[in-house]
């Protein structure tokens, strides 16, 4: 979803108002009403999640991966936890740029849009992203909601007819204030204006089109946001919401002269206006939900992932215009920053724009979700080079928890390739047995940990519930360090009972982290837990109940064969040069075979 930057703008404006305009007090839902509209019944298991949808003037880029990473991680978590999930993704497809850009590619714009949708689609589907619905704005059913949303606010009176007059740049197609735009050279070295942000070239331009009483929502917007304040997460962007609504918020433009805009929706009733394509694509949200008719069931648990550079669309424009139809507002706006490459913005011009389809294939699906996840921080931008990745997925995919699991169902210590049984003795609920005290500290680390990674998974902060999963990862290797089941004499009866133990434990803290990771590296988390032996139905939230053997209650597993040896878990990348090395097959380790 590619926004412009500003259309709310001081421009000289000359309006014939609407005679159908209604007193604007009585066009929404008080904000109070409103927020409580939002709450979910202790009962309703719906969850509907979205992303943005991608604007088609461009290929994919790693940003555009990450947005639908975020999204498909929160909706594989809450099908985990039994909920009925919605996962909607899809492609942006109107505007003047798709316009011209198919002028410039010798394509009609349906084929142009089509074309790089497909793109869009590829890599999503190469990279497990699950999607439910996948929509185009060039979509029939698409129209029909817009038309039906835009006719709503005219009703109400929310939409009137204006004359505008100021700066507006085409490549941003954005109107701008005058103090978004500066002076500049061309590349003949004549003077013309520019937009400060973008560097783009402004005209001034005078035309009649619709604004959107802006204006009338600032009081409502402002109420919502204090009395709701994690509906924009995390807080900084939530505080920023917070500064904008503290300046004049003017009214909005929402469509062009049809004659300069073809390729959009025209406005009902209207054939010389064009809607302005980022309002035809905020409408998405309720397209999918199966608006107008039949949203009632998704649209009052939706939640939104985006971007920060179209925050204000989404955590004020877009509550205006669904205040104004009378909707209820999103219960969740996630909001994530930008990716660097190597400390500077991807630029065609610097050569530095990560291709993720390309990416993917040479780390693997579940290798680039899983960097993506773990060093994305929805805070601030994050950084990203090849090396970061293959030194990353070596150490925490490949050597730590791919390690713990191949010591664990090697031959040499599981000569029976079952889940060995757990005794009492060896590790009783008081020290006394063989156990030590970090021992028992880690198993109450693993105890908590599924409360942990959910607290950090429904806030977006992915990152911080890896990082938990990473420290019992290491905990566990280092309990399995710290006991040397290979030195242990077999012939030993009580020798024996220890290691079965030892084996017992570290398996159930494998079959914690492969279900906790399932929405982050659905491929990898299947490997595992394929080779525990631990069938699909046991994989839900419902089946984390950690050790019961030592809560005195049976296990399951105990007993039961493990499952095929399929290889290593995660091949480990000998070569960290990604543009030359293809993920590379690793050995187990010998001392394990």
């Amino acid at each position: 979803m590619k926004f412009p930057y500003l259309f709310a703008t001081r421009a000289v404006l000359r309006f014939q108002q609407s005679p159908f305009l209604l007193p604007v007090p009585a066009l929404w839902t008080h904000p109070r009403s409103a927020a409580l509209s939002t709450r979910l019944c202790k009962d309703d298991r719906s969850y509907y999640i979205t992303t943005p949808i991608f604007y088609v003037n461009a290929s994919p880029h790693l940003g555009h991966l990450y947005s639908a990473v975020l999204a498909d991680c929160l909706h594989r978590y809450k099908l985990l936890q039994g909920f009925n999930s919605k996962f909607a993704t899809g492609t942006d497809e109107h505007g003047l740029k798709i316009q011209q850009a198919a002028e410039a590619a010798g394509k009609d714009p349906m084929t142009f849009c089509t074309d790089v949708s497909k793109q869009f689609r590829h890599l999503f589907d190469s990279c497990n992203i699950s999607y439910t619905d996948y929509i185009r704005t060039t979509e029939q059913r698409h129209h029909e909601a817009v038309e039906h949303f835009w006719s709503v606010l005219w009703n109400k009176g929310l939409i009137y007819k204006g004359s505008y007059e100021g700066w507006y740049s085409t490549q941003d197609e954005s109107f701008l204030m005058p103090s978004q735009v500066g002076d500049a050279l061309d590349s003949l070295g004549k003077e013309i204006k520019v937009s400060l942000e973008s560097g783009h070239k402004v005209e001034w331009m005078k035309e009649e089109n619709y604004m959107f009483r802006l204006s009338a929502f600032q009081s409502p917007l402002l109420d919502w946001l204090r009395g709701n304040p994690q509906v924009v997460q995390p807080d900084r962007f939530h505080q920023v919401v917070l500064k904008w609504l503290q300046e004049d918020l003017p009214d909005l433009s929402v469509s062009r002269q049809r004659s300069r805009l073809q390729w959009g929706i025209p406005v009902p009733g209207d054939d010389e206006q064009t809607i302005y394509v980022w309002v035809d694509a905020l409408v998405n949200y309720l397209t999918v939900a199966g608006y107008p008719d039949k949203h009632n069931q998704w649209w009052h648990v939706a939640r939104h992932v985006i971007g920060k550079d179209i925050l204000k669309f989404h955590a004020i424009y877009w509550p205006a215009f669904l205040l104004g139809a009378g909707l209820p507002l999103p219960r969740v706006i996630h909001v994530h920053s930008h990716w660097t490459v190597g400390g500077k913005k991807m630029s065609k011009s610097l050569g530095n724009v990560v291709n993720p389809l390309d990416r993917s294939q040479i780390f693997t699906a579940d290798g680039m979700r899983y960097f993506l996840l773990r060093q994305g921080v929805p805070d601030s931008d994050c950084d990203y080079t090849d090396n970061k990745v293959a030194k990353l997925l070596n150490a925490e995919l490949a050597d730590s928890l791919g390690g713990l699991l191949n010591r664990c169902t090697a031959p040499a210590l599981n000569p029976a390739q079952v889940y060995p049984s757990f005794c009492s003795q060896s590790f009783p609920r008081e020290q006394g047995g063989r156990a030590v005290g970090e021992d028992y500290l880690m198993l109450d680390a693993v105890k908590n940990l599924p409360a942990v990674v959910e607290k950090h998974y429904e806030t977006m902060h992915v990152y911080k519930a890896l990082e938990a999963i990473n420290a019992c990862v290491r905990l566990t290797n280092g309990f399995v360090q710290r006991h040397a089941p290979w030195k242990l004499d077999r012939k030993d009866s009580e020798d024996q009972r220890w290691l079965d133990t030892i084996i017992h434990i570290s398996l159930e803290c494998l079959r914690i982290y492969g279900t906790l990771l399932q929405p982050v590296v659905p491929e990898t988390s299947n490997k595992l837990l394929s080779r525990l032996g631990v069938q699909p139905h046991e994989r839900s939230s419902t089946a984390l109940n950690f050790l019961p053997r030592y809560q005195g209650m049976d296990c399951p597993f105990e007993g039961r064969a493990l499952g095929s040896d399929c290889g290593v878990l995660f091949s480990r990348l000998e070569n960290q040069n990604a543009d030359k090395q293809k993920p590379m097959k690793t050995k187990k380790s010998a001392n394990f075979k």
